[in-house]
């Protein structure tokens, strides 16, 4: 029962390392010694496994901590790719939301001060396109996901309509990023990176943000039946 305790602090503190000091990564090689460690933990303590992660990624979005991305790719190296997508799929609403009643209820000021300015185009819209604009702001995210969080605190959204509007909103980009993280747990030499299956998946990551706004503003233009 020990053994598995410091297995999971030990899986927890490699997913900090990862997320804060992303120089760990400047090498291909050392970027797969991880995953082949972290793989073989999960292979005998996948429940554990899977639980660290979840609260791992539900505490780094919570804190608006920088990191999102690289834990996300890790996730579907680690875990296959629909494991991953339920995993962060929950977690990255679950955390959006607790970054979210943070706000409100603890950092009004703090996030006034801070993000005025877009808090003010964000209510524009919010008045005009209601949860809407929320969903078009997870499928495009024009500022970071972490301000969204935050600043959607200090609107009138309900809490219930932020949750299932970003649950929908970001399953799109997640399933992308996490198709790119599953072909880059495939490289095993620098040659890799330039395979049809891995350069394909990096041009969605690209062309993705263009492909939503394109549909988004159709949407938008197509008159109400």
């Amino acid at each position: 029962m020990y053994k598995k305790i410091l297995l999971a602090a030990l899986l927890l503190l490699i997913i900090v390392l990862i997320v804060s000091q992303t120089r760990t990564f400047i090498t291909l090689e050392s970027a797969k010694h991880y995953q082949q460690q972290l793989a073989l933990f999960i292979e005998q303590n996948f429940v554990i496994a899977a639980s660290i992660y979840f609260v791992a990624y539900v505490l780094i979005t919570a804190l608006s901590i920088p990191g999102a991305t690289i834990i996300t790719l890790l996730g579907a190296a680690l875990f296959g790719f629909w494991f991953s997508l339920l995993l962060v799929s929950f977690a990255s609403t679950l955390g959006a939301t607790c970054a979210f009643l943070l706000s409100r209820y603890f950092f009004q000021n703090w996030v006034q001060t801070r993000f005025g300015d877009k808090l003010e185009v964000i209510n524009q819209g919010i008045k005009k396109d209601g949860a809407y604009y929320l969903f078009s702001l997870r499928l495009i995210p024009i500022f970071p996901f972490f301000v969204i969080n935050l600043v959607m605190g200090l609107t009138p959204i309900a809490v219930r309509q932020f949750y299932f509007v970003s649950q929908i909103g970001m399953l799109p980009g997640t399933t992308v990023y996490l198709n790119a993280g599953t072909q880059l747990a495939q490289i095993d030499s620098l040659s890799g990176i330039v395979s049809p299956a891995v350069l394909l998946s990096f041009a969605l990551l690209g062309i993705f943000p263009i492909l939503i706004k394109w549909v988004v503003r159709r949407w938008k233009l197509t008159p109400s039946q």
